[in-house]
């Protein structure tokens, strides 16, 4: 996979994915459901470096328990989020994401791997513990352009009780202060990839995954190359 270092290039495609591509990613709730099987603590090496993963919306520790399995099979010790199901943005979101780092803090930087809004929400911790997070790492997370340039923002409101353009988390686009990796997919069901992919100077590197949406958590085939270019990325960056 070649890294794309804020490019010079165009910015993408800017509308969400066709409504039928929704059928590809509801394909995906029986695995959903096969791949959370599994204790629920920490996974990996207990040397290994730490990592955190945030959950999408409507997702959970199980629901991501693929992806840390797979990165605590490349070295990490993971750690799950702890707050049950994403039900969206809310006014403490932040500040409960700040306890869990300090839960896992063993005085070295963690990466934070955040799938879908997930991302959203790791990029904001990372703005306010830079000296804390290692580096953000966004899987299919629509944190460029529009709220509305996804096919789940009307559900998003139902579910979480506040517009897209008023969150109780300030969003901003601008990249976060320590390295970012944005994973992104042109077969995602749900985000646009000009929202997943970003603006160059919103993210440090970019890299595609040919996947769908749900399977950025639950297909251990993908997971798995998440994890590699989390490790190639890490290894550019760090070097």
């Amino acid at each position: 996979m070649n890294y794309e270092t804020n490019p010079s290039g165009g910015t993408g495609d800017d509308a969400p994915p066709p409504g039928w591509k929704r059928y590809r990613e509801a394909a995906w709730l029986a695995a959903r459901l096969w791949s959370g099987v599994g204790h629920l603590g920490p996974r990996g090496p207990v040397d290994g470096p730490p990592a955190l993963v945030i959950p999408g919306f409507l997702a959970n520790d199980r629901t991501a328990m693929e992806l840390r399995r797979s990165l605590a099979a490349d070295g990490w010790r993971v750690h799950g989020w702890g707050m049950g199901l994403n039900r969206g943005a809310s006014a403490d979101i932040l500040h409960r994401l700040r306890e869990r780092l300090d839960e896992i803090w063993d005085g070295r930087p963690i990466l934070v791997v955040g799938w879908s809004l997930g991302g959203l929400f790791a990029r904001e911790l990372a703005r306010e513990e830079p000296n804390r997070v290692r580096a953000v790492v966004t899987l299919g997370s629509p944190f460029s352009g529009s709220p509305r340039q996804n096919n789940v923002w009307r559900l998003y409101e139902w579910v979480a009780g506040h517009s897209v353009d008023d969150p109780p988390v300030p969003h901003s686009p601008d990249k976060p202060p320590v390295p970012t990796l944005a994973l992104w997919s042109s077969e995602d069901g749900l985000i646009a990839i000009r929202a997943a992919r970003g603006l160059p100077n919103e993210r440090d590197a970019i890299a595609e995954i040919r996947c769908c949406h749900m399977a950025f958590g639950v297909s251990g085939k993908i997971t798995r190359q998440v994890a590699r270019e989390i490790r190639k990325f890490l290894d550019q960056t760090e070097r």
